[in-house]
């Protein structure tokens, strides 16, 4: 087993309550969507209620979703967000959230087996927004490998465009 896993933070505002109607595709989606994340190869982890929803978690105000998991590595987690019907969905954002002028997403390093809580992922998210990417919190244009990797601190770019934008 590796030292480390990957973890990510997304967060998005949304425009409507998300019972309205201006949200009901997003939602129709939610559960296919992360059903196809956990069955994902290198899904470790990620932020639910009893229930398994995430959306019913508000840490950062009743507008903001917050999205937070782990992933065995990169490859994975960037096989997800970028080549699979989660892009598709991605695509779609503008419709559901507002436009956001800082970082919303986020990764770093966790020990593996470690359950980042809201708290880490809210530090490490200001600390991307105050520093740009670095070894302790960065983007997936400008990704660094895990602190036990052969060459620590060696930066390398997930993938080439974000579904969102």
């Amino acid at each position: 087993m590796a030292g480390h896993e990957l973890a990510q933070l997304n967060i998005a505002i949304m425009k409507e309550p998300l019972d309205s109607p201006g949200m009901a595709d997003f939602v129709a989606n939610l559960d296919r969507i992360n059903a196809l994340a956990e069955a994902a190869d290198g899904f470790r982890w990620r932020l639910k209620t009893d229930a398994g929803d995430a959306t019913a978690l508000r840490p950062m105000g009743d507008r903001t979703l917050v999205n937070l998991s782990v992933w065995r590595d990169a490859a994975p987690l960037s096989d997800f967000v970028f080549r699979s019907a989660h892009a598709q969905i991605m695509r779609r954002r503008k419709e559901w959230f507002e436009r956001m002028a800082e970082a919303y997403v986020v990764l770093w390093w966790v020990g593996a087996g470690q359950r980042p809580g809201v708290d880490e992922a809210s530090a490490k998210l200001a600390l991307l927004r105050q520093h740009g990417p670095t070894a302790e919190a960065f983007t997936f244009g400008q990704a660094y490998g895990p602190p036990d990797a052969a060459r620590p601190g060696a930066t390398f770019g997930i993938s080439d465009t974000c579904p969102a934008a």
